[in-house]
């Protein structure tokens, strides 16, 4: 199994919980996680392209929101199966609506894991 790359914000709170809930359970060390916010990292996209929607790098192929979830379910043991089934006809282009869906709340949810907004 070829590693998966995984760009993040790490300006984002919401973002740094969802890498460090991979990172446990990425107990192969799979995933490779690359924070944008580091000056030094060259990004394959420009930086805000990559800020604005999740990317991953799967077999030296670079994949975008639902399809980078995706490969980065299938290097995780764990949630294999989730990332396998993303392969069967109809379930990507589904997985992908409800990623815009979330793409729509997630500076609402932003705000929360900051602490800047009050439930």
């Amino acid at each position: 199994m070829n590693k998966v790359a995984v760009w993040y914000d790490g300006g984002c709170p919401l973002c740094l919980r969802e890498i460090a809930f991979f990172r446990r359970l990425d107990k192969k060390d799979a995933i490779r996680f690359v924070d944008l916010t580091s000056p030094d990292i060259s990004c394959p996209l420009d930086r805000k392209v990559m800020l604005d929607r999740f990317h991953a790098r799967e077999n030296d192929i670079l994949l975008s929101g639902a399809a980078a979830f995706a490969a980065m379910w299938r290097a995780v043991a764990l949630l294999r199966p989730l990332g396998i089934a993303a392969r069967f006809p109809g379930v990507l282009p589904m997985l992908e609506s409800a990623y815009r869906l979330f793409l729509r709340i997630r500076p609402r949810l932003q705000r929360y894991a900051s602490g800047r907004l009050k439930p």
